[in-house]
């Protein structure tokens, strides 16, 4: 079974277009509830809006990777909002979603391909993440349908 633990948005970029500096102070906001709507993105968040058919109107990570990355590093403290993804799943393989249409508590969406991690992830999370990471960092995916995300079975 498939379960939608957390919902994240933000207003803002912390890491995008912030390399070579300091990363940015957008707050990552957990939600119970969050709008998808069908091209755009979530609303409330930094992409929404962004562009037509932007290939990351709402991404995804994997419960699982967080978990084996905590055990990894030994930074059980660390929350997973702090890859930024929107929609943190447990029970879900998503690389397997990559080039595929997948529907989740009555929402359409289309993974488009892995959401790479980048070089904040080492400071983030701590160094050796982003290596840690390649091939788990998640999936960016187009809303096709437009509806209400929650917490819970997905």
């Amino acid at each position: 079974m498939i379960t939608i633990e957390h919902l994240y948005l933000s207003p803002g970029h912390n890491y995008k277009g912030h390399f070579g500096g300091s990363p940015g102070t957008h707050p990552l906001i957990e939600r119970s509830t969050v709008r998808c709507v069908a091209g755009k993105g979530i609303e409330g968040d930094r992409y929404f809006g962004h562009e037509e058919g932007h290939k990351a109107q709402i991404t995804f990570f994997a419960a699982e990777t967080h978990d084996a990355l905590c055990a990894k590093f030994g930074r059980h403290e660390v929350a997973p909002s702090v890859y930024r993804r929107n929609v943190i799943l447990r029970g879900a393989d998503l690389n397997a979603w990559i080039g595929c249409r997948f529907t989740l508590q009555g929402i359409a969406f289309e993974g488009t391909e892995e959401s790479r991690p980048c070089a904040w992830m080492d400071e983030a999370f701590g160094p050796g993440a982003k290596a840690a990471m390649s091939g788990n960092g998640g999936l960016r995916a187009r809303i096709l349908t437009s509806g209400e995300l929650s917490v819970g079975p997905a």
